[in-house]
């Protein structure tokens, strides 16, 4: 997979995504991230990229011209259309169907707004979506578009070292993921439950679901509306809102 990131502070995206996992799996050649400066696409003699909003109003406005010439740019390297995410407070907010989905697209441009935003005229031209990571403002894209990023590329084959790593994470199925515990067994009085140290392989599993379940239950009610839940697990649920009531 590829992703391309249009932006004015492509440093910044290069310092994240430059490390961790993400760093390592691009240097192995598992995702293709490439952070482009929107400048770069400008003719403006000294580079502007952005002009004040007709109608008036405090800040400036990306201009559309250069974030076309970009898109098209992209367009020329990978042979085709890219599919094209735009990070904005009035977009969808992201959730993990959201990351399974575009981790299937062979070629992602994310789009990252600064200022008052972009000219709307660039974003019915080629923009596909618009996502949200939350419904609060933040200084610029760049950060929603490198927890996007990230979100799709550790996705990706090869990324991670199994899918199962993914897999068991909070969100993926629904649910949030369960309590975990490592070395040593007894921590300031606090000891690992039991069930974790049995080598019981059917009871870890009970208990790894049941506390994802009770978890999701106490603290993310909503996402249960959407999870795919077994008999059991509906019982099990039934049994957490019998015991809050007492």
């Amino acid at each position: 997979m590829r992703i391309d990131i249009a932006t004015l502070f492509p440093e910044m995206c290069e310092a994240f995504l430059g490390e961790s996992i993400i760093g390592r799996a691009r240097k192995a050649g598992f995702i293709d991230i490439r952070c482009r400066h929107i400048r770069e696409y400008t003719l403006d003699k000294h580079n502007r990229v952005d002009d004040s909003p007709y109608g008036g109003g405090k800040g400036m406005l990306l201009q559309a011209e250069p974030i076309y010439r970009c898109y098209e740019a992209v367009k020329e390297e990978v042979g085709e259309e890219p599919y094209v995410v735009y990070m904005s407070p009035r977009g969808k907010i992201l959730d993990q169907k959201d990351v399974c989905r575009l981790s299937e697209k062979k070629n992602l441009l994310i789009i990252c707004g600064h200022y008052e935003g972009v000219d709307e005229r660039l974003l019915e031209e080629i923009v596909d979506e618009e996502i949200s990571i939350g419904d609060y403002v933040i200084s610029g894209g760049e950060m929603a578009a490198m927890v996007l990023a990230d979100s799709v590329a550790r996705l990706c084959k090869g990324v991670l070292a199994d899918d199962e790593c993914f897999e068991q994470e909070s969100h993926y199925n629904g649910l949030l993921e369960y309590p975990q515990y490592t070395r040593p067994a007894v921590w300031r009085g606090r000891e690992v439950p039991e069930e974790l140290v049995s080598g019981h392989h059917a009871n870890i599993e009970k208990w790894r679901r049941e506390k994802s379940l009770k978890l999701t239950f106490e603290r993310r009610p909503d996402l249960l509306e959407k999870a795919e839940l077994s008999e059991a697990d509906r019982k099990y649920i039934e049994k957490l809102s019998s015991e809050q009531e007492k």
